[in-house]
Parts: structure tokens; sequence; C-alpha cells
């Protein structure tokens, strides 16, 4: 497994999950439609900055109680298993009630993944107690917000998950902010780290070019957006795994 340095986590940090999503484009390891979760996940505190962190992964249900042991069986050995995941850590619920009958996550829970080095918490299920866990400044994604905790609790620690209509594996690297969240190949994680300043610029050439223009035209339009295209395009050549792969076999 490719090991991920602070720097690049640091790097991918500062650029919206957007921008990642469209670098990792340029690589050509996955088709453009898959990776991401989908439109259910949402920010709960969209004015929070990037999450980048790698996924602690567990199971959840709260409309019946566990056959026995505590209502939150599980949950102090989930904390406990962090050792087994990269940091920092970003935990990844799946929901296995559909509809969800009560709220995965809460104050305190936020707080105690929090105390323990977790940068973030995703579930395909609900969340509550928004107003403490904002003040957390901790990173919550959840299909809903749901007032009572029924009978929470985790029958399952570090399984691939199903959230947002992806598969989360655990030790995944993923990478949320307001817009949503996607999952980052670790294998070209340093490289989209280090490229993304290049896309940004790129792009840059449109809205530069339209914004300091007091009378922009359709055919300044046509220039700016052909410039971009081809700044962009030099860099899916350096850095696609489709063209390096046609060009080993050529030779």
């Amino acid at each position: 497994m490719t090991n991920i340095s602070s720097e690049t986590l640091a790097k991918l940090r500062a650029f919206d999950t957007p921008t990642i999503c469209n670098v990792i484009e340029l690589f050509d390891v996955r088709p453009r439609n898959t990776g991401y979760m989908d439109a259910h996940i949402i920010a709960c505190f969209p004015d929070l900055p990037p999450m980048v962190g790698f996924a602690s992964t567990a199971t959840y249900r709260s409309f019946a109680p566990p056959r026995a042991g505590d209502v939150y069986f599980s949950y102090d050995a989930q904390v406990e298993r962090f050792g087994e995941i990269d940091d920092p850590i970003v935990v990844v619920f799946q929901d296995l009630d559909d509809p969800p009958a009560a709220a995965t996550i809460g104050e305190v829970m936020c707080t105690t993944y929090k105390t323990f080095g977790a940068v973030g918490v995703i579930t395909s299920g609900a969340a509550r107690d928004l107003d403490q866990v904002r003040a957390l400044d901790f990173p919550v994604f959840a299909r809903g917000i749901n007032c009572s905790h029924g009978y929470a609790h985790i029958p399952q620690i570090h399984v691939p998950v199903r959230v947002g209509g992806i598969v989360v594996y655990p030790n995944d690297l993923l990478h949320g902010d307001r817009n949503g969240v996607t999952t980052i190949p670790r294998d070209i994680a340093a490289e989209v780290a280090d490229i993304a300043p290049e896309f940004v610029a790129a792009e840059a050439i449109i809205l530069n070019g339209l914004r300091q223009n007091p009378q922009p035209t359709a055919q300044l339009l046509k220039e700016l957006r052909a410039e971009s295209k081809a700044a962009i395009e030099k860099l899916r050549q350096r850095v696609s795994r489709t063209r390096r792969h046609t060009a080993s076999v050529i030779e």
C-alpha cells in the first residue's frame, strides 16, 4: 500500500473537492462517474475547510437493539482499532437501516472521535446535536438529520461499506468539503497534490480573461477556452496512466 506523507495531505487540504476530482480525471485511472459520493451525502457544516483523511469504516443499526450487550456495542472497540488505520482518520459509517431509523452520530461520539485523532465523520444515515458538534469544528457528512439515537449499535468494524453510492474500504483516502466527498487513489495522491496548482492555473485562464475584460466577446471566450484546454491537455499527457500504458506497449 502506498504511503502518503503529511506534506501531501497538507497540499490536498489546500484545494476544494471539485478541483481534486478534476485533477484525478487527468490520470485516466477510473471512469469519470465513479469514485465520489452521490448527492445523498451532504456536508452538515459547509463552512468548514476541506477534510482529508483515511477511512475507518463500520456498519451501524438503530431500529432494533442488538441480540446481546450494550446498545453502544463496539463503540469503544471501534476507537481501540483506530491504530489499524493511517492518520488522520475519517470515520465512515454505512447505516444498514433504510431509511435511517435514528441518528448515527452526535456530540458524544464526535467528541470522542476527535479526541482520538479523527478529523471527520461520514454516514449514510443521520446526524444530530448539530450545534454542539459544530462547536467542535468537526466535519460531518450525512444523509439527513434525526433527533434520536434509537437502539444505536455497531455490528462490524473495518469492513468494506457502501456509502453515497460507492464502496469505501478501510484506509481509503478521502477528501470532502461543502461540495461532497471523493476518494483519491493512493498511488496517485502525491501527484494529484503536486499538479493541482497547475490545473487551477489552467482554469484561471478563462476566469481571469473574462473578469479582466470589460467587453468580452464570444470570440474571446473561444480563444480563452482553447488556451485553457491546451494547458489541461498538457497536464493530461504528463500524468495519464492510459497514455503511459499505451506508450510502453508500443515500445
